[in-house]
């Protein structure tokens, strides 16, 4: 049985607001007079991927856009050159414009644009950037033509009129007719650096209700079993010698190094699901006629939790502590960049895109126990306020991202169809949040029964 998009939110005492069918058409026709146009942004940052921290071109393109429509655009934010907010409505951390408390919903849209080293847009990342482009342009023009209609019927013509300039903005072009704040947000360097951890940390996220995006994949999945990670850097301290000359004077770094990887080989047999040590060497010394005097190894560390994957890194450090005091060096042990939390999903919001996405014709599943898809920033988001994170397929079960043949389907017609319903599915969730008052507090609800058991 198809379950519609309210059916697919709990029970509760109060009675529920419903958003008018209209509305929900009015985002799919603000979508199909778009569509040429948000494609043709997906596919002109896929003709010219920019890596992580050096996406100019991209969160220009997109903040422009945005900004063409009404938006009240800033650029370079949380310190980030390539990152953006782009606002229509009032709220700003929990405030209106004003500074006066402000109790209406706000949603956030986000928007990913870095590419990879080498494969270009091989993790789709040109399609979430098209899709949260049109589901804000889409979500804003819907919200203001149901308040401008509210209005005519409210008020003689004269009336209608001024209403209707006020939801446009009026001379500086800032309307919103949204009820609360609808918020879009340029995330760069998912790939590497993770651009979400320093908007979370700068509190771009603050006074958030729900941050909605979704992900191309080879899965139709309702959320993302997304792991927490981390990168961490090993370097073990010797001292140099010749290796026939004087053998007994060497501490050997790299022979240290290499009793690690056996280390944490044993260790890894007894992770839990979820968890696991990727590590490669990125100093092994320079000659092979001088024992080394420093060697390092660069790991990768995933948990299925935030709480284990800090338990891993903790085993981690044991390790290399008595690697170093077995072989007589010296160990230091340092992160790098930021570390991703595990995604939570909020079932409430994900219920909702995958109802609308559905009127699409692209029906949804859970993931399949056990099997995780790596790590991403959206992560820390989702520890922090109600997240969605779904997967939809642009190619079939059997390929991959991170491949040359997931960047050309990145280009290809199933990704066009597949933009232009998540966009429309992303609005509608969207339009939810802001029109239904029982959609946010039943979002943070679970939200926070999710974060007392430690999901």
């Amino acid at each position: 049985m198809s379950l519609t998009p309210e059916a697919r939110i709990p029970e509760a005492g109060a009675p529920e607001a419903r958003v008018p069918e209209s509305v929900y058409a009015r985002v799919r026709e603000e979508v199909a007079a778009r569509a040429d146009r948000i494609w043709d942004v997906g596919l002109a940052l896929h003709r010219e991927p920019e890596t992580a921290y050096e996406e100019h071109g991209a969160s220009r393109l997109l903040a422009d856009e945005l900004e063409r429509e009404g938006f009240r655009v800033e650029r370079g934010v949380a310190g980030l050159p390539t990152a953006f907010t782009a606002r229509a409505g009032g709220k700003t951390g929990g405030e209106s414009e004003e500074g006066a408390a402000d109790d209406g919903p706000c949603v956030a849209l986000l928007m990913e644009y870095d590419a990879l080293p080498l494969l270009g847009h091989a993790c789709g990342h040109n399609l979430i950037a098209a899709a949260g482009l049109g589901a804000a342009l889409a979500a804003r023009a819907a919200l203001a033509a149901r308040a401008a209609l509210d209005a005519r019927a409210a008020l003689d013509a004269r009336a209608a009129l001024d209403a209707r300039a006020a939801l446009d903005g009026g001379e500086d072009g800032a309307g919103d007719g949204t009820g609360g704040t609808l918020l879009a947000v340029g995330a760069p360097a998912e790939e590497r650096g993770g651009g979400k951890v320093a908007e979370v940390e700068a509190g771009l996220f603050e006074g958030v209700d729900a941050a909605l995006m979704f992900h191309p994949g080879v899965y139709d999945w309702r959320w993302a079993p997304l792991t927490a990670s981390a990168q961490i850097r090993v370097g073990f301290h010797g001292r140099s010698a010749h290796p026939t000359g004087n053998p007994t004077e060497g501490i050997d770094a790299l022979g240290a190094l290499i009793q690690l990887f056996n280390a944490l080989g044993v260790l890894h047999k007894r992770l839990p699901a979820g968890s696991h040590v990727q590590g490669i060497v990125t100093d092994g010394g320079r000659a092979t006629n001088i024992v080394p005097e420093y060697a390092e190894g660069l790991f990768g560390l995933r948990g299925g939790t935030t709480a284990a994957l800090e338990e891993l890194v903790e085993e981690l450090r044991t390790c290399a502590r008595g690697v170093a005091l077995a072989t007589g060096t010296t160990v230091e042990v340092t992160g790098v960049g930021g570390r991703y939390e595990h995604f939570r999903d909020n079932d409430v919001l994900s219920g909702l895109f995958a109802g609308h996405l559905e009127r699409a014709g692209i029906g949804m599943a859970e993931p399949v126990p056990g099997v995780y898809l790596g790590s991403s920033d959206i992560g820390n988001v989702s520890t922090r306020v109600p997240a969605i994170h779904p997967f939809v397929a642009i190619m079939d079960a059997d390929g991959s991202d991170h491949t040359p043949e997931f960047a050309e389907a990145a280009a290809g017609p199933r990704a066009r169809q597949v933009v232009l319903a998540a966009a429309e599915a992303l609005a509608c969730t969207a339009v939810d949040v802001l029109l239904r008052p029982e959609v946010p507090e039943r979002a943070w609800d679970r939200f926070r029964e999710k974060a007392a058991a430690g999901l």
